[in-house]
């Protein structure tokens, strides 16, 4: 094999780790705006429910007073009807008392169910304070992990970027550049095995003479076809 054909095997692996840990890293923020709008919706959830019940606590309250005003007619105008000596004038005040009545009776009929319900929505809600509490640790477990995640990507993507400025230094310039071109080009690989007569980077047979050339090992030897670097794989 071609001396820099070796150099530049290892230098395309390094740029391809590159690559997917840059991939990797782009994926990070969308993964944490997931998990963020995770916790957002579970918080939405409690809060929702908090809010039922302030608004069935409001309307209980609006219906006890609703009977309060009415049980205060009514004692009003049993006060009246004590003191009237009129049988109609009776009559008619005994009728808005019952009308009264009926009605207190309607309100604490809806009261009874506001309270059922106030009990169901508690139950409800400490149902879901205790998952909204367990989906907030393992999230900010996740959270954390990505932050770990990212780091070491962080770290191994210098690491390698080092070695690559290494690698790169000893190869000619030309070279090189041709190199980079077609590994920003061909998006997968910029060198490929030859097998059995094949390029593998776009599967089309070379020439007999190619082939001979990338088994002499002797220059760089490019596919007629994709413009891939070609090494020797299997005969």
């Amino acid at each position: 094999m071609h001396s820099e054909l070796e150099q530049l095997l290892i230098l395309q692996d390094r740029q391809q780790k590159i690559r997917q840990i840059q991939t990797e890293i782009k994926t990070l923020p969308l993964e944490r705006a997931h998990l963020e709008s995770q916790l957002a919706v579970t918080a939405a959830g409690v809060e929702l429910l908090k809010q039922k019940g302030r608004q069935v606590e409001v309307e209980r309250k609006r219906l006890e007073l609703d009977v309060g005003v009415r049980t205060e007619s009514i004692t009003r105008l049993k006060t009246q009807q004590y003191q009237t000596r009129k049988n109609e004038e009776f009559r008619a005040i005994g009728h808005e008392i019952e009308r009264y009545e009926n009605e207190i009776s309607k309100l604490e009929d809806q009261e009874l169910e506001l309270m059922i319900e106030a009990d169901k929505l508690k139950g409800e809600l400490e149902a879901a304070d205790k998952s909204a509490r367990a989906t907030k640790d393992s999230i900010s477990r996740q959270l954390a992990d990505l932050e770990t995640k990212s780091k070491a990507l962080e770290t191994q993507q210098a690491e390698l970027t080092n070695e690559r400025e290494a690698l790169a230094s000893n190869i000619d310039a030309d070279v090189l550049d041709q190199f980079e071109r077609l590994f920003n080009s061909k998006g997968d690989a910029a060198i490929v095995a030859v097998e059995h007569g094949v390029c593998t980077g776009c599967h089309m047979k070379i020439t007999t003479a190619t082939a001979a050339r990338v088994k002499a090992g002797k220059e760089i030897v490019n596919c007629e076809q994709c413009g891939r670097i070609l090494y020797l794989g299997a005969l």
